[in-house]
């Protein structure tokens, strides 16, 4: 039987793109009173607290992560952003700024850090 009261839990690193990405869907769905919310900093004494929680539950503990229902956990961004999406009835691609971050700053970080990875391999 699952609990009536239960609000899906979402853990998010600061400065994390990740993160802000599934933030930015929840803010702009309109289901920011639906959960909870657990930021912590990188390096402190929460993130040590919230990775002992979530590591029983998780294969590897990234972030962000979430308890979308009692006891069910995930950790990758799209896979987050896919449940919310089936969840709220929002398709991401109609949500304007949460597109704008994904199509622009977003794929610019992520096409740099690809960039990155590679140039590590090729001076090795």
């Amino acid at each position: 039987m699952t609990n009536p009261t239960f609000k899906p839990v979402f853990y998010f690193k600061q400065n994390c793109p990740f993160c802000l990405k599934v933030r930015l869907f929840l803010l702009e769905a309109g289901m920011t009173e639906a959960v909870e919310v657990r930021d912590f900093v990188p390096g402190s004494e929460q993130e040590e607290d919230i990775r002992a929680e979530l590591g029983p539950h998780l294969s590897k503990v990234s972030f962000p992560a979430a308890q979308l229902e009692e006891g069910h956990y995930i950790a990758e961004s799209d896979d987050i952003i896919a449940f919310l999406a089936v969840k709220s009835g929002r398709e991401p691609a109609s949500l304007p700024v949460f597109s704008n971050y994904v199509e622009g700053p977003f794929k610019t970080m992520m096409n740099l850090w690809k960039e990155n990875q590679q140039l590590k391999a090729a001076a090795v």
